[in-house]
């Protein structure tokens, strides 16, 4: 039984949600080429390319409706759900071991860190 008006409330739902994932990406884009230092990159890239992509997933999945293509592209959104802040604390991670600080920082607090660390590592 097909409901009248289904198919444009689908395309009315869709269409909000790629708008919306649109500008979430194209926010994450200016960031990634206005912000300073790699920290703010980090952020711009990390948090808002992973609401946007997943708004769009979102949208495709409404326009799939309930066929195996949907139970795909849910699989595709969690991976990317886990992968992608994973693979930003790696990026950070490697960002602060080359010993790349951030613009503003007033003293070195890295260092109070990496020593810290190296220290309890040396009396283990």
């Amino acid at each position: 039984m097909d409901i009248p008006g289904i198919d444009l409330l689908r395309d009315i739902a869709s269409g909000i949600a790629f708008t919306i994932g649109a500008v979430f990406l194209l926010i994450g884009t200016f960031g990634m080429l206005r912000l300073p230092d790699v920290w703010s990159r980090l952020h711009a890239a990390g948090i808002v390319d992973t609401v946007g992509a997943e708004l769009m997933l979102v949208g495709m999945m409404i326009q799939a409706g309930f066929t195996q293509a949907t139970v795909k592209l849910l699989l595709i959104s969690l991976f990317l759900f886990v992968t992608s802040p994973t693979a930003t604390h790696a990026v950070a991670n490697a960002a602060f071991i080359a010993g790349i600080r951030p613009v503003r920082l007033r003293r070195n607090e890295a260092a109070e860190v990496i020593g810290e660390t190296a220290n309890k590592a040396a009396k283990s």
